[in-house]
């Protein structure tokens, strides 16, 4: 295995994962032809999907591509999630700004910090709502108000409606896992008589 750390074992493009806490680089090399490196600068806009947590890196300018590096101390504050990114080309001389692509990675919680929820939302979810239900049958009233605010509460049904609805979210989470993982699911059954 190639030394990660070394500039030129930098992988081309953009990465699908990022672990926070890891140092992440990566290179784009097909843009400086049409965009010089002393010529314009690359930057990296990312923002997590339904949040406003946002950052943005600099790409180094290289003879060859540009670089994009981030430190570890720099990714273990980017929460856990699926990011949306852009790609931004800007020349130098005058600040104009193109967009010229836009995609997606997830950043994974780091195992290192104590206290991780690795759970996805799904499962989290799952995990919430049967609590709710356990709990339903010695204290349940579907509404009340106090001070002029009311609550409704949802029923019963709502709930194992809920429930079931993200047990499916995990199911297809954890089948799609094993797809990429090239692990066989559960609901594969291979019979010979």
């Amino acid at each position: 295995m190639a030394n990660v750390f070394d500039s030129t074992n930098a992988p081309e493009g953009e990465p699908l994962e990022i672990v926070a806490g890891d140092f992440v680089q990566w290179k784009i090399s097909d843009l400086v032809a049409d965009y010089p490196t002393d010529d314009y600068t690359l930057i990296y806009t990312a923002r997590i999907s339904g949040k406003r947590d946002e950052f943005q890196i600099t790409a180094s300018s290289q003879s060859t591509h540009y670089l994009i590096t981030a430190a570890s101390s720099v990714t273990s504050a980017y929460a856990p999630g699926v990011y949306a990114w852009q790609k931004e080309i800007v020349r130098n001389s005058d600040s104009a700004r193109r967009i010229l692509s836009r995609g997606q990675f997830k950043v994974i919680a780091d195992l290192d910090i104590p206290g991780t929820d690795l759970r996805s939302h799904a499962e989290i979810m799952v995990d919430k709502i049967e609590s709710i239900l356990s709990g339903k049958a010695d204290s349940d009233v579907s509404s009340y108000s106090i001070a002029g605010r009311s609550l409704t509460k949802m029923s019963f049904t709502e709930l194992l409606e809920a429930r079931d609805y993200y047990r499916s979210e995990v199911i297809r989470q954890k089948a799609a896992l094993d797809a990429k993982s090239g692990r066989k699911g559960v609901s594969t059954i291979k019979v010979r008589f």
